[in-house]
């Protein structure tokens, strides 16, 4: 390892009122790293020494530290002290070079990409150490061992048909999808997805709705084709079909998360769903209906998708393995309306010459013998419990504190803090503490979201939930007595 370098004294942001310690010192250090201030191999001074120079005590130094250590920014031996890792060299920016974000690259997606195990309340993540490897590595290695020379050299832009065919026959029976496997596209997600249909149904300045907080990847997919975003607001039966027509009643297209709305959770009545088509009609608009994370509805029977009730070809259906299998397997589709059928298949074709036709195989194997259907079955169960024991332990450890919501469905839920309580501030701290959870008010387009927290909980045990919890407590508890408490008179006025 080459020789650590130095550290001189370092300019410290001053902290905010009511901004907790170890959320200020983590975050001021972090960002020290990720802007160049303290460079790769920088040796930091010793706790002790740290903790005198910036008047703070030894043990929060030594908290922070080891939080940046799990992270993978700090490197800290006992005896030889604290540097900042080398490693990190290799994704720094160049401190000579202006560095140009582009403008439609959403927040959270830039904020949380994650290369570390998953740590509660990650969101986003299904329980992968409960994938059944074991069954399909049979899978997999049969159907290798018989993989003929066309499908390995896979020139076909729809390759498996009997891959469409079987997800046709899925979506009719589970979501009351009604489709012809010719219908059927198969992406690599829903980005790729997404991407295929802004590029085709929005010109330069044409008006989409999104809904509001929504979908960040919508965002960007819709930005980046130039389209002209119009966030729709949503309240507790999903999207306001009549704001979004005062707001703009000739869109293009509309996105939206009927079955679970992502973030807040709640389905789409029945009511709004048919306001919606008949809008899409009149305005001879498109409905992009993201079906997420249906298959996990732990509460009564499965709503069946927007697609079901469209009587005018206007809805486009977009789901996904990704997350209901392993994300690693790039795998989803696009049930279109047989006048769009060449226009996306063309349009995939000249992005993505060779789709993966190994995986679509092996992935109608699974689906056709069985698997697929006993894994949603068992991990249905799994994310039920999970949910459970999020929401007892909400009941005992978070009363005033953050008010989780009702619904039992998905991989994520959602928590309303206390009215002027940061979300941002929260995450912040809860980061500090080792808990990741991500502030609702990042999935706003308009910043009109009530203040809470994104909490994932399908990778994690009950024991793990449980600790969390009572974890994210005293980070809530924390700040809210720091808030509400009352500076003493001779400190509120200074002469």
């Amino acid at each position: 390892m080459p020789k650590a370098q130095s550290s001189f004294d370092l300019a410290l942001r001053e902290r905010r009122p009511g901004e907790l310690l170890t959320s200020w010192l983590y975050e001021e250090l972090r960002q020290a790293m990720l802007n160049g201030q303290l460079r790769p191999g920088t040796r930091l001074p010793a706790t002790r020494d740290f903790a005198g120079q910036y008047k703070t005590s030894r043990g929060t130094v030594v908290s922070v530290f080891e939080q940046l250590q799990a992270e993978g920014y700090l490197i800290c031996r006992v005896g030889a002290g604290s540097w900042v890792n080398n490693s990190l060299s290799a994704h720094l920016p160049s401190p000579k070079i202006r560095q140009i974000r582009p403008k439609y690259l959403p927040t959270p997606a830039r904020e949380f990409a994650f290369s570390r195990p998953p740590r509660p309340f990650r969101a986003y993540e299904p329980a992968l150490a409960e994938f059944p490897t074991d069954v399909w590595a049979r899978v997999a290695g049969r159907r290798l061992r018989k993989a003929s020379p066309s499908l390995l050299a896979g020139h076909d832009p729809r390759v498996s048909r009997t891959l469409r065919e079987a997800i046709a026959a899925y979506l009719g029976s589970s979501r009351g999808v009604n489709c012809a496997p010719d219908q059927v596209v198969i992406v690599s997600g829903v980005q790729q997805g997404l991407d295929l249909l802004a590029r085709l149904l929005v010109k330069s300045g044409e008006p989409v709705w999104l809904e509001d907080p929504g979908y960040f990847g919508a965002t960007g997919a819709f930005r980046n084709a130039g389209a002209r975003i119009v966030p729709v607001p949503t309240d507790a039966e999903g999207l306001l079909i009549s704001e979004g027509i005062r707001l703009c009643k000739r869109a293009k297209a509309a996105y939206v998360t009927p079955a679970h709305q992502f973030p807040l959770g709640m389905t789409m009545s029945i009511g709004r769903r048919l306001a919606l088509l008949a809008w899409a009609r009149k305005a001879g608009a498109y409905v992009i209906e993201d079906d997420y994370d249906s298959e996990y509805r732990f509460d009564g029977p499965p709503v069946p998708a927007l697609h079901g009730l469209d009587t005018g070809a206007s809805v486009i259906f977009l789901g996904s393995f990704n997350k209901v299998l392993f994300p690693s397997l790039r795998l989803g589709y696009l049930v279109l309306p047989t006048a769009l059928v060449d226009s996306v298949l063309a349009l995939r074709f000249a992005v993505d010459l060779h789709p993966v036709g190994l995986d679509q195989a092996i992935l109608s194997d699974f689906i056709l013998e069985g698997h697929f259907a006993r894994h949603i079955r068992r991990m249905r169960e799994l994310y039920a419990a999970r949910l459970a024991a999020l929401q007892e332990a909400a009941q005992k450890y978070l009363a005033g504190l953050l008010e989780i919501s009702p619904v039992r469905a998905g991989l994520s839920t959602t928590g309303l803090l206390p009215k002027g309580m940061s979300s941002h501030q929260v995450e912040a701290a809860a980061a500090a503490r080792g808990i990741e959870v991500i502030a609702l008010d990042r999935f706003s387009l308009t910043g009109k979201v009530a203040s809470g927290l994104l909490l994932g909980f399908a990778p994690f045990d009950e024991r793990e939930i449980r600790g969390a919890v009572s974890n994210l407590a005293a980070v809530l508890d924390e700040m809210q007595r720091s808030r509400t408490q009352v500076p003493h008179p001779s400190t509120r006025r200074r002469a």
